[in-house]
């Protein structure tokens, strides 16, 4: 079995939305906001589930996906380019006139599969490639990407008739969730829930019993899977699940935030239609290159029951789950092995981060690979360059992530400089492996900073893990040093409320992810920008927060 292939999904999301930036920025309009609210959707079809060739774009047994709202079409170009259909550089003539890439998608455009423009048609269009398809037995399977505030159309419910009669079980449709259509929010245009009274639609996130779009789908027929459509993992078992279901089409109810990992651009109407200016462009792909992820290491917790912590890092909401594998060899302490990774995994979606402290890590790999790791991390004290090499090209076959872990004492080793391009996950030890309840070596931010330049100049484009002693004290310094994945083991899985303490640990991140953005603000473009920057966030209370740590720091 296949693993997630987690970091490589999550890199190429995090490029696509860059050059979602860059190319409505350039254009100087567009809809990023629709874009990045399916992000990760498209992450998941492009880079694991949908069979296509770039090189031969209309290769009869490709898969089809039809992106029904169209308006979104720079989510789609931007993917389009990363899978390598045209060059990345293309992106910069999007809405330009002659140019392939217009504001919605065009078949001029080689992998297009439907001229979106008009909403409400591409279930429809769908439909008869779906049904096409079974009547010339043909295997491909047909994806359409539909929005929330385009199912306002009657041509949507038509069609979700006509897909149940003819039992179209090689349609799947996605409905992106974002509860935000062009001129306002979509429970105060024409509910699909519940009427939303006031702007708070984090209202409609909290009360799963005001969700009533699933109802109306399965009485008109359609498997019905609702998830959360910022979660790989969620999304991934999804399509796994409606590629299984047979008889009856499928519908994946996609729960998502309008302009997804921008938090000025997150659940604002205005981010519909608009494009970035240009002197923000810098601030927005720094706070890209920014996000973050929480893990609770549950040998922290109770080892005799650590399937009930495993439920706790579930109902915490963790990002992923850190499992610390020792042998008794490598390092003194020993916990536990693939088998009991085994036995977890049928517990969870949520990706699985095996850090293996053991001896001969490759002897053992492909044990963990098949217990269900989606992310494997290995020591470099016990690798040299070519078993990392080896155990980086089976990991990767097996779309496995690729992590190495260097120890307190230890030193980046110059073999793995090669390696770092294609590297997934560094960790930086920040106390002795093996032994538990150790404080942070405080050491370790140097370490760091020293490190920086170094990943920089290799191109390493992975994620920075911090472990060892993590706490909310040393969080947000952690944060600074360019860690972006944080594990917890005492700080969270030892806590009571492993969802609060979980918030908590994001509260401190985002501060200072908050507190960076605006020095960067201010280097970039002095108080001028800062306020413009601080401006911008108009949801909730973002802005008073904001301008708080902007006063605190005397950028203002």
């Amino acid at each position: 079995m296949l693993g997630l292939n987690y970091y490589h999904i999550k890199k190429n999301i995090l490029q696509a939305r860059k050059l979602v930036i860059k190319s409505t920025s350039l254009a100087g309009s567009g809809h990023p906001g629709g874009s990045f609210s399916m992000a990760e959707i498209l992450g998941c079809l492009f880079y694991k589930h949908l069979r296509f060739d770039p090189k031969n774009p209309t290769w009869e047994d490709r898969d089809r996906l039809v992106l029904s709202k169209g308006h979104a079409s720079p989510g789609l170009f931007s993917n389009m380019a990363v899978a390598g259909y045209f060059p990345e550089s293309e992106l910069e003539t999007l809405r330009k006139f002659e140019s392939r890439l217009q504001g919605h998608p065009d078949l001029k455009c080689p992998g297009v599969e439907f001229c979106g423009g008009s909403l409400g048609t591409g279930l429809s269009y769908s439909i008869g490639i779906a049904l096409a398809a079974k009547i010339d037995n043909k295997s491909h399977h047909v994806y359409t990407i539909i929005g929330d505030g385009e199912s306002d159309e009657g041509q949507i419910w038509e069609a979700a008739m006509t897909a149940a009669k003819y039992k179209l079980d090689n349609l799947t449709v996605f409905l992106d969730r974002n509860f935000i259509q062009q001129d306002s929010y979509t429970e105060q245009v024409m509910p699909l829930d519940e009427e939303l009274i006031g702007d708070d639609i984090s209202e409609m996130w909290k009360d799963a019993s005001r969700w009533k779009t699933g109802d109306k789908w399965r009485s008109f027929g359609w498997n019905v899977l609702e998830i959360d459509g910022h979660r790989i993992e969620q999304i991934d078992g999804a399509i796994k699940k409606a590629n299984q279901t047979k008889g009856v089409p499928t519908i994946i109810i996609c729960r998502t935030i309008k302009g997804n990992a921008v938090e000025h651009m997150e659940d604002n109407p205005q981010w519909h239609g608009k494009a970035p200016d240009l002197d923000i462009v810098p601030l927005i792909n720094l706070e890209l290159d920014a996000q973050f992820m929480i893990a609770p290491s549950i040998i922290a917790g109770d080892m005799t029951n650590l399937e009930n912590e495993v439920k706790r890092c579930v109902n915490g909401r963790a990002d992923y789950i850190h499992l610390d594998v020792m042998d008794g060899h490598f390092v003194p302490a020993k916990t536990f092995d693939y088998n009991k990774i085994k036995e977890l995994r049928p517990l969870t979606l949520i990706p699985f981060d095996a850090h293996l402290m053991i001896s001969q890590p490759l002897r053992h790999l492909r044990d963990y690979v098949d217990a269900g790791s989606d992310i494997i991390t290995v020591h470099a004290e016990v690798c040299d360059e070519s078993s990392f090499g080896e155990i980086s090209d089976v990991l990767k076959q097996n779309q496995v992530s690729v992590g190495l872990a260097i120890n307190p004492e230890t030193d980046l080793p110059p073999w793995s400089y090669q390696f770092l391009p294609k590297l997934d996950q560094l960790i930086v030890m920040s106390v002795v492996p093996g032994k538990s309840g150790q404080k942070y070596i405080p050491e370790t931010h140097e370490k760091m900073r020293y490190l920086d330049p170094i990943l920089k100049e290799n191109n390493f484009r992975g994620y920075i893990e911090a472990d060892g002693g993590v706490n909310l004290e040393n969080v947000g310094s952690c944060y600074a040093d360019g860690a972006r994945s944080f594990v917890g083991g005492s700080a969270i899985i030892g806590q009571h409320n492993v969802r609060e303490a979980i918030r908590e640990f994001r509260h401190k991140v985002l501060r200072r992810r908050r507190k960076n953005l605006l020095e960067q603000a201010h280097k970039f473009g002095g108080s001028e920008l800062v306020n413009k920057w601080i401006g911008l966030h108009v949801v909730g209370k973002k802005k008073e927060k904001i301008t708080k740590i902007a006063q605190e720091e005397g950028l203002i």
